[in-house]
């Protein structure tokens, strides 16, 4: 196979598949069929390359990096990580400019999602290369699926004829209306667009000047000012937000004129909603299924999914009760119609605008490029979180304001410093931090140091933090 360069764009918040995916925990990283989405993405990556390229937030390359430490069979992997969230065409234009430079022109280009499912591995290498002909041709190419069903959530490719082969694009449709779709899913000639494309760095940027050379322009200017340091490109946010916020379809797409489309001949789903989740998974005899949560009774229950990251075991019981999901989360609970799943969007919506706002940022399980926090309990005056840090990690040398904190190590062996003094602190052992006073926590052990924080105080929110150093560059 012609080597490939992967564009994996790994973005978006996922808002249908609210309490588990948040604007800073979003979609890529839950757990489907057994891993995150984007360990699914990269191992996939893996199977037509050697490398590459992930187009990401900033706040998300932490989360990146940790994934791939535990994703065996991942490429090599650069980074261009975004300061705001954008578009798939400054996304594309950004990753075209890269692959130029590293690579040149022919360098054939694969763009995938990172949260999407794809089954059959030798289906997907033959799609792939089929779209790698194509490419080297001087075409465009998106990759079409073939309807199961009349879906009005996704847009439609049009060909001439029903077909196994790549052939060239009569049109893009969006999305339609019932009627519609299944009229589309009776001719046979349409397909849906999955959103992944295929194309040679040169025949991108040639359509990128043509059709849409805002965005190109703007790519450019962001580049200009972009810091490249071992494999990862970091953006100047002024020149970055200058960038249009468009669609690689509607910037591009819809205008070229050699567009081929590749029918996929591969399971696929964009796991776009509670309802996609849990048919991802497997079912017993009633259509009930289970994720993350090992004590779960059905009684009398049909085509229910639950899925629980409780930070304790818990008994989940549904009874009498069917086409649910039912997804429970240490600080939010998610009842639903499987068949209205698609308007959990809308309750984000509602609680962005409310007094809750923080329920669509932050995850209950918190990461951070040290390791993780989560609140156990939290009421007026205190609040008590769980602590783990990595092994040779640290958290940054900081004060607060308007709390002070009691330390008690659970697991492990780490290095408190209070003000100038440094304490070795292990299991059982505590240590306390008083308002204002400059404090830092290192795991000095070979193991997962865990800690139990209660902080006291007037305010406890986290941006009650005055960084002093820190290992990994934030302020």
């Amino acid at each position: 196979m012609t080597k490939i360069i992967p564009i994996i764009l790994s973005g978006g918040a996922g808002t249908r598949l609210w309490p588990i995916s948040r604007r800073m925990h979003p979609k890529p990283f839950m757990e489907v069929a057994g891993k995150p989405l984007l360990a699914h993405a990269l191992e996939r990556a893996a199977l037509i390359a050697d490398e590459a390229l992930i187009v990401t937030n900033q706040d998300h390359y932490f989360l990146t990096e940790n994934l791939l430490k535990e994703t065996s069979k991942a490429p090599k992997v650069s980074y261009l990580l975004e300061p705001k969230g954008r578009n798939t065409a400054p996304a594309i234009a950004l990753a075209v400019r890269h692959i130029q430079n590293t690579h040149g022109d022919d360098a054939v280009c694969l763009v995938l999602a990172a949260d999407h499912l794809i089954s059959n591995d030798a289906a997907f290498e033959k799609a792939v290369s089929q779209a790698a002909e194509q490419a080297q041709a001087g075409n465009l190419v998106v990759f079409g699926i073939r309807p199961t069903g009349p879906e009005t959530g996704y847009g439609y490719l049009e060909v001439a004829a029903a077909g196994d082969t790549p052939q060239p694009l009569k049109s893009f449709v969006e999305k339609p209306d019932r009627t519609t779709a299944e009229r589309y899913l009776a001719d046979g000639r349409y397909y849906w667009n999955s959103g992944m494309f295929c194309f040679t760095a040169g025949v991108m940027a040639e359509n990128m000047a043509m059709h849409s050379g805002d965005v190109w322009a703007a790519s450019e200017a962001a580049f200009a000012e972009a810091q490249e340091e071992g494999g990862v490109t970091r953006f100047e946010e002024g020149s970055f937000i200058a960038q249009p916020d468009i669609s690689i379809d509607y910037a591009v797409m819809e205008k070229a004129d050699k567009i081929a489309m590749v029918p996929a001949g591969f399971g696929w789903s964009d796991v776009g909603s509670w309802d996609a989740v849990a048919s991802a998974h497997e079912a017993d005899s009633d259509d009930n299924s289970i994720a993350g949560a090992d004590k779960v009774r059905f009684v009398e229950a049909r085509n229910t999914h639950i899925e629980s990251t409780s930070h304790t075991e818990k008994v989940i019981a549904a009874i009498g009760v069917e086409n649910l999901v039912i997804i429970d989360t240490p600080d939010a609970l998610l009842v639903a119609d499987r068949a209205k799943s698609q308007d959990v969007k809308l309750v984000v919506e509602a609680l962005k605008a409310s007094a809750d706002a923080e329920l669509t940022e932050l995850p209950a399980t918190v990461h951070r490029p040290w390791g993780t926090f989560a609140t156990l309990k939290q009421e007026d005056g205190y609040q008590v979180k769980r602590i783990t840090v990595a092994p040779g990690q640290k958290l940054s040398l900081q004060y607060h304001h308007k709390r002070a904190e009691h330390w008690v190590v659970t697991q492990g062996k780490a290095i408190v410093q209070v003000g100038d003094e440094e304490f070795e602190t292990g299991p059982g052992e505590y240590r306390y931090i008083p308002l204002g006073e400059k404090h830092r926590l290192t795991n000095i052990g070979k193991t997962e140091l865990v800690l139990v924080e209660v902080q006291v105080g007037s305010y406890l929110g986290e941006d009650d933090i005055v960084r002093l150093k820190d290992s990994y560059g934030r302020k």
